[in-house]
C-alpha cells in the first residue's frame, strides 16, 4: 500500500465527543468516503495481502462494510455478498443462513445473515469490513461461511484496533492501525 493512502486516512478521520451522558467517543470515517482518491485506492490496498488466496466472493457486513465490501469485490472482479443484521429494518427475502457475534467492544452480540443462495461450497471468501476491533462479527461470518461449506481466506480492514494474536488468528491485514487514528 502506498504510504500516502495510510497518511490520508488517518488525515481524514475524526473522533466526535457525543456529549453528555456518553461513555465513549465515536469514530467518523464519513472523510473517508467523502475523498475521491481515497475511494479510487482502497479497494486495491484492501485486497492487495489476499490476492495469492484467490477469493472468489466479498462477504461484508452492514453498515459501513456495505460500502468497501463492493470496492474491494471490484478490485479483485469477484462479486460481493452483504451480511444484514436484523436491526437494519432490510432483511431480505428467501432463506438466509444466521450467526451470532460473540460480545463486540460494548458487550453486544451481533445478529448476522447471509442469503443462502449467494455462498456456497467452493467459495473462497474474503471478509472486508471498515473496522475490526474484537472480531466478534468476523468470527460470526467465519461461522456463516462453515454453516455453507464456503472458505474464508482472511479478513481486509481499513483500521484494525485488535491484538496481534487476534489480528493472526482471523487473519485480519488492515491499512492503519486504529491508534494512528488521534484525529
Amino acid at each position: 500500500m502506498a504510504p500516502e493512502l495510510s497518511e490520508r486516512l488517518v488525515r481524514l478521520f475524526r473522533w466526535i465527543d457525543p456529549g453528555p451522558g456518553s461513555s465513549h467517543l465515536v469514530s467518523d470515517v464519513s472523510g473517508w468516503w467523502r475523498d475521491p482518491e481515497v475511494l479510487a485506492e482502497l479497494g486495491p490496498a484492501l485486497v492487495a495481502p489476499f490476492r495469492a488466496a484467490r477469493p472468489t466472493v466479498v462477504v461484508s457486513p452492514a453498515v459501513t462494510g456495505l460500502l468497501v465490501g463492493p470496492l474491494a469485490a471490484t478490485a479483485l472482479g469477484v462479486g460481493f455478498v452483504p451480511a444484514h443484521k436484523p436491526g437494519d429494518g432490510r432483511l431480505p427475502a428467501g432463506p438466509l443462513t444466521w450467526a451470532q457475534s460473540p460480545p463486540d467492544f460494548r458487550g453486544r452480540r451481533v445478529d448476522l445473515a447471509v442469503r443462502d443462495r449467494l455462498l456456497g461450497p467452493g467459495d473462497r471468501v474474503l471478509v472486508v469490513d471498515d473496522w475490526v476491533a474484537t472480531g466478534a462479527q468476523v468470527r460470526a461470518l467465519y461461522d456463516i461461511c462453515a454453516t455453507r461449506g464456503a472458505e474464508p481466506v482472511g479478513t481486509a480492514a481499513v483500521a484494525v484496533e485488535c491484538p496481534p494474536e487476534l489480528a493472526a488468528e482471523l487473519r485480519v491485514r488492515g491499512l492503519v492501525a486504529a491508534t494512528d487514528l488521534n484525529g
